[in-house]
């Protein structure tokens, strides 16, 4: 009997394996259509139409890495429901393999893919995506003038900033306009509010500064407002070219490293960090999410769904990714109002679901 279990092994894993590239591609060829709709629909200034399927084409690896929890569920119910529903379960069953061996057969392609994402969403798709949501901004916004609509806004110190776009690496910025405050502590009057074309990263061995081109200046004094003109004008600030490189990308969509770097940033110029700090421990902890559905998966087929449909399991899978992303919405808005951690926000779901699985797995028993 032992010598057949690498058998049986390669057997479950090949089948879970097509079932998770099965669904995959259809819910990826999904997602891709509605996005390139989108953004064919945004398309403006030099952003036309082969932009828009170039910027879709250098995201797919974050929408993959969005996609491989539920496809690690749905492939785990489909391919192992096709083999209950030809009794293949049963027969492995009668020859001696226990329950957990087979829940382990499944677990260990679900482990593979977990690996993939990590890989996958640390090193490939942030990349890909900062060069996608840079040339997006670049061909999309003007330099000429703020454009509020799209791009990004900071808050640095006593300065409130935008950046129209930034340039691939982050070393280049386009449209940088900057307001700021009053430093007096009981007054948050403005003071000053500026706009430069461009702005260029100059390293030094002690940190570095932006080099600002084709600046308007306009201090507002008491009693008028004096405007200024300057071909180039240095500012130094707190904020490197690997800091930018991930301004205008999504927190959901960066990496591991840069979710830390810059929750680390924020908390550092006294501000809330909460949001990053939300996003960095769920991917750091997809890994985790991806085992509890997978279990919770298993144990459908192995309980309840053992004499299902396969529609009426693509129903549940649908089912069970949609209860599972929607109680990780609410919670992190919750726990942002409510003061709760956000790694205990993150947890919280996976708990729940990896609980539900083993119970199940319990009573099967």
């Amino acid at each position: 009997m032992l010598s057949s279990l690498p058998i049986i092994d390669r057997y479950i894993r090949e089948r879970v394996l097509l079932a998770m590239l099965v669904v995959i591609s259809l819910v990826l060829s999904i997602d891709i259509v509605f996005a390139l709709v989108d953004e064919l629909g945004d398309t403006e200034n030099a952003y036309n139409a082969w932009e828009a399927m170039r910027y879709v084409a250098m995201t797919l690896p974050s929408r993959i890495f969005q996609l491989l929890p539920f496809t690690a569920l749905g492939g785990s119910l489909i391919g192992l429901g096709v083999m209950a529903s030809h009794n293949e379960l049963i027969i492995i069953q009668s020859a001696g393999v226990s329950t957990w061996r087979l829940v382990w057969a499944v677990l260990k392609p679900a482990i593979f893919v977990m690996i993939a994402g990590l890989i996958l969403g640390e090193y490939i798709a942030p990349p890909l995506q900062q060069a996608a949501q840079s040339s997006k901004a670049i061909l999309s916004s003007g330099v000429e003038n703020i454009d509020a609509g799209s791009g990004s806004w900071r808050k640095l110190g006593n300065e409130y900033i935008h950046v129209n776009a930034i340039a691939p690496g982050g070393e280049t910025l386009f449209g940088v306009s900057r307001y700021k405050l009053s430093s007096l502590s009981d007054s948050t009057a403005l003071e000053s509010a500026s706009f430069a074309q461009s702005a260029s990263y100059v390293a030094q061995e002690e940190g570095g500064y932006w080099l600002l081109k084709n600046v308007v200046e306009s201090r507002f004094e008491p009693a008028f407002v004096r405007t200024s003109e300057s071909d180039s004008e240095e500012w130094h600030v707190d904020l490197s070219p690997q800091m930018l490189a991930v301004l205008l990308v999504a927190p959901d969509r960066q990496s591991i490293s840069g979710l830390y770097s810059f929750a680390q940033f924020f908390e550092n110029q006294g501000m809330n960090a909460d949001r990053y700090h939300m996003n960095f421990w769920g991917k750091l902890l997809q890994p985790l999410a991806t085992l509890s559905l997978v279990l919770l998966a298993v144990s459908f087929v192995f309980g309840p769904l053992r004499e299902a449909t396969m529609g009426y399991r693509v129903f549940v899978a649908i089912g069970v990714g949609l209860v599972f992303t929607i109680v990780q919405q609410l919670l992190e808005p919750a726990s942002l109002l409510l003061g709760l951690s956000p790694l205990l926000a993150v947890l919280i779901p996976i708990v729940i679901c990896a609980g539900l699985g083993i119970y199940s797995m319990l009573r099967v028993r």
